[in-house]
């Protein structure tokens, strides 16, 4: 590790500090429905639409209704997208001639970009066409992660609405999310990645003559405002199959400086949009706090595992970092920083290969999907996810003091703890039951490409990312089959809809309920005592449930490197 390294995290978590209270605040006043300076312009688009779609920002739902909608309006956009992939022979805007994609990889893609997964069976510029880039992956690309921010707003107003049986308006948390914040970012971001050398362009494929006379098709295509999208509303899904690690996607150093701070800006913020709906803005930084310690243990666990390099290496007198499967122009402390923003964030767009990673820096990046999307998350994601686990916190606090727990003066009862288990359980189930079956069936183990406990890893990474709706891959894992692209679609699923609706289920059975005053007795969750313990509960249950897999895999194959043992 270098002092350089160092301080280059450290301005990058400056950064993103300094971003969560302004745009928490704007955030706030959107969902609030307050004027913003938008308003004037985007104003007269917003009530046209909901004259359009027959509802009205006045009209409120039941969690039920607003799940409905939510699952319908997601089954609609699987539909389309995965009806566009099977028709891409047919449809215009193909100048590369793109075939029809396979049924089982038509239904994996659609159920990744419908669930802000993003993960990819395929190269981006040889399987998709610009019509399906565009008009599908990109579309999905905003309303997944629109979706993701519509629950955590929804949560956030049973925890803090004082009585009542509504929690909101999806169609209207959806049309202020898409139109007020991800749309003016976007374009925003997307001349600013144009202006940096990246593609936006729907002319044809180019054709060039390499210094040696062989010809070579460079890919080009609408790059830089697919790239906006998938980095601010953590999907990660790329342009080109390289990912971020493409310079066509991520050029140099500023590029994927403005990529991280985009991937963790919304998710971060969303802290203090919970602090400000509740009235007490600690609350918000109390969870931020809980966030950024697990952020900066994993940064600092997995960028000195990189920089002291592998152990095999070194018995041959070769010191130096880990530089395998980095690209130069980011070195050892920006690609370990990134591969722990992406899979803290869920978000799986990757600047390195994280297969080339020692054991323990591809242990973290595991470790950090296996939470839960806690450590800031997914767009949305994070925030409702860690409100399940400050759910089980305050209950275990309630064991300790012998008092019924209650958060934000709503009192939890059996009902909130059996929702808040649900999706915790439902994790490691997607993750660990898949993972077992593909490593003995033939089918699964077929497409390993390492033996032994990195052969192991690379199939948990894959259904860890699915399940964790994070979709990075771990690298050497021939996924573009059968029964990798059903499991892991179905983990997807899973992994988005076993945790959305008892997230909606626990905003219905808060906001109907009176909020209690504080008193004597009650346990104060906005300080320093609350932030070691919703810590501790994470990792206690991320512990128990993961370590016994975590052995197998990337812990073993680091103690075996140390003894010199290869696979």
């Amino acid at each position: 590790m270098t002092f350089n390294g160092w301080i280059q995290i450290l301005v990058y978590c400056g950064i993103v500090f300094l971003l969560v209270k302004p745009l928490g605040g704007y955030m706030y006043r959107v969902f609030s429905g307050d004027r913003t300076f938008l308003s004037p312009i985007l104003g007269p688009v917003e009530r046209r639409l909901y004259r359009i779609s027959g509802t009205s920002e006045r009209e409120e739902q039941h969690w039920t209704t607003y799940a409905a909608a939510l699952l319908f309006f997601n089954l609609a956009g699987f539909l389309v997208l995965y009806g566009l992939q099977r028709l891409q022979g047919s449809l215009p805007y193909n100048p590369a001639g793109m075939t029809a994609v396979e049924p089982g990889l038509a239904f994996n893609t659609a159920a990744s970009f419908m669930t802000n997964t993003n993960w990819q069976n395929y190269g981006g510029e040889s399987t998709m066409s610009y019509l399906v880039q565009m008009a599908g992956l990109t579309v999905q690309n905003f309303l997944s992660a629109a979706t993701g921010i519509a629950i955590a707003i929804a949560l956030i107003r049973g925890f803090t609405k004082a009585s009542g049986k509504s929690i909101g308006n999806f169609w209207v948390d959806m049309t202020r999310c898409t139109l007020y914040l991800l749309l003016p970012l976007c374009i925003v971001l997307t001349l600013v990645y144009v202006y940096l050398g990246i593609p936006q362009t729907l002319s044809a494929y180019l054709d060039a003559t390499t210094l040696e006379g062989a010809r070579q098709t460079i890919a080009v295509g609408p790059a830089a405002s697919q790239i906006a999208i998938k980095m601010l509303g953590t999907n990660g899904g790329g342009f080109f199959n390289a990912n971020a690690a493409h310079p066509f996607e991520n050029p140099d150093a500023i590029s994927n400086l403005i990529q991280m701070v985009s991937i963790f800006a919304i998710g971060a913020a969303l802290t203090n949009v919970f602090g400000r709906m509740n009235g007490n803005q600690r609350q918000g930084w109390t969870i931020l706090t809980a966030m950024g310690l697990l952020f900066i243990a994993g940064v600092a666990v997995c960028y000195w595992a990189e920089a002291s390099g592998n152990p095999l290496v070194h018995a041959l007198g070769i010191d130096g970092g880990n530089m395998e499967g980095k690209e130069t122009r980011f070195g050892i402390a920006l690609s370990a920083l990134f591969a722990v923003i992406t899979t803290a964030a869920s978000c799986g767009a990757v600047n390195a290969m994280h297969d080339s990673f020692t054991a323990l820096g591809g242990m973290i990046p595991i470790i950090n999907m296996q939470l839960g999307e806690v450590i800031v998350g997914g767009v949305g994601a994070g925030l409702y996810g860690i409100l399940m686990y400050i759910v089980i916190a305050v209950f275990v606090a309630g064991l300790m003091v012998g008092r019924t727990p209650e958060y934000l003066g709503k009192k939890i009862e059996a009902k909130e703890i059996k929702m808040a288990m649900l999706p915790i359980l439902c994790l490691p189930l997607a993750m660990l039951i898949f993972t077992a079956i593909a490593v003995v069936l033939p089918t699964g183990v077929a497409s390993m490409a390492n033996a032994g406990p990195h052969g192991f890893s690379e199939v948990l990474y894959a259904y860890t990312s699915a399940a964790a709706n994070n979709g990075s891959a771990f690298g050497g894992l021939t996924g573009n089959t059968t029964w990798y692209n059903v499991t892991l679609g179905i983990g997807m699923l899973m992994g988005r809809f076993l945790v959305i609706i008892p997230a909606l289920a626990i905003a219905g059975s808060l906001v109907a309920k009176k909020t209690v005053p504080a008193s004597a007795g009650t346990f104060p969750t906005d300080g320093p005592l609350f932030v070691g313990l919703l810590v501790g509960v994470i990792l206690i249950v991320g512990g128990l449930t993961f370590f016994p897999a975590l052995a197998v895999g990337p812990i073993v194959e680091h103690l075996a490197g140390i003894h010199g043992q290869t696979f």
